[in-house]
């Protein structure tokens, strides 16, 4: 019996699709790297963007609308302020006294901020290495307690210390009679800012200190290299980038800095009188808002050029 046999036809099935390159996904899909959506990302950044607009946007636009006026504290250019556009920033320029406060301020930060933090600092973090744990504990404890305490407290201490009649200084030295503040103005908030702020670099600075390889170092001791070869050759390009950051941040903050005005004021004869203080004498002090708030973008341009002076050198280390 023959058998009869049923052929049944495949499916026709055409040639394979070709992947698609680019996807569209519909816009109420479209999801940030969190999962969060577009609407939920903008919901959580919006507080954060007002705060800046207020805090930060606001005032730089406000400064510098203040400083193309007369406007005054009080008078009639408090109530109707002329627009008076670069005279303030022209006034400030040939201002003997405001170039006799940014050559302060220049002294200042050179002094107290790239000499004597970053080389305090790394002098104190260098020299914990070797000592025993209840040494180092004490004397970054004390470093640390310069730092803390609040600026109005420090100026009191040291207005106390550099005394005339009956300071410490003036005891120990065997000077008595001689006033620091009025003989060495300049001088005396170097040393102040210097001894208030050193806790910052010894603290980064023991940190990358941390980070040197110890073989390297052994490396460099059983090849008979001498303490300052091993700091040229191993450890300096370590913390190179470390020290960059350091004065770069406390020389801004140096810059920026109003501390010396509690303990001279400025004086004597605008001595050691700084911007901050040159800025606030002007604006506050003597009602010019106008002249001050176009002394303060000079000093904001000032700030940017270091800042973008110390950027570029981090990137000159990286490349």
């Amino acid at each position: 019996m023959a058998t009869q046999v049923k052929s049944v036809a495949a499916p026709e099935t055409g040639p394979p699709e070709a992947p698609s390159a680019t996807k569209r996904v519909p816009s109420d899909e479209v999801t940030d790297a969190a999962g969060l959506g577009g609407a939920r990302a903008i919901a959580f950044v919006t507080p954060a963007l007002l705060l800046v607009g207020a805090f930060l946007v606001f005032p730089a636009l406000w400064t510098l609308y203040l400083g193309i006026t007369d406007y005054r504290l009080t008078g009639i250019a408090a109530a109707n302020p002329q627009f008076i556009g670069l005279q303030n920033y022209t006034n400030a320029l040939t201002d003997p006294r405001f170039r006799n406060a940014l050559v302060v301020t220049l002294l200042f930060v050179l002094g107290s901020a790239v000499f004597g933090q970053t080389v305090m600092g790394f002098s104190i973090a260098w020299s914990m290495r070797s000592v025993p744990k209840a040494v180092k504990t004490i004397v970054e404890s004390l470093v640390l307690l310069a730092w803390i305490l609040p600026s109005s407290i420090v100026a009191f201490l040291w207005i106390a210390y550099l005394n005339r009649d009956n300071g410490t200084l003036n005891s120990v030295l065997g000077t008595s009679g001689f006033d620091w503040l009025l003989g060495h103005p300049v001088l005396s908030i170097i040393v102040f800012n210097t001894w208030r702020g050193t806790a910052f670099s010894m603290l980064l600075f023991s940190a990358a200190l941390n980070a040197v390889p110890p073989s390297q170092l052994e490396t460099a001791r059983l090849a008979g290299a001498s303490t300052f070869a091993q700091f040229r050759d191993v450890v300096f390009p370590h913390i190179r980038g470390h020290v960059l950051t350091n004065t770069l941040l406390i020389s801004l903050w140096t810059f920026n800095d109003f501390s010396p005005y509690l303990l001279t004021a400025g004086g004597p004869n605008n001595a050691s009188e700084t911007l901050p203080v040159y800025i606030y004498n002007s604006a506050l002090y003597a009602g010019e808002l106008g002249y001050g708030s176009a002394i303060s973008l000079i000093m904001l341009v000032i700030n940017l050029m270091i800042a973008m002076f110390y950027l570029r050198l981090l990137k000159e280390r990286k490349s």
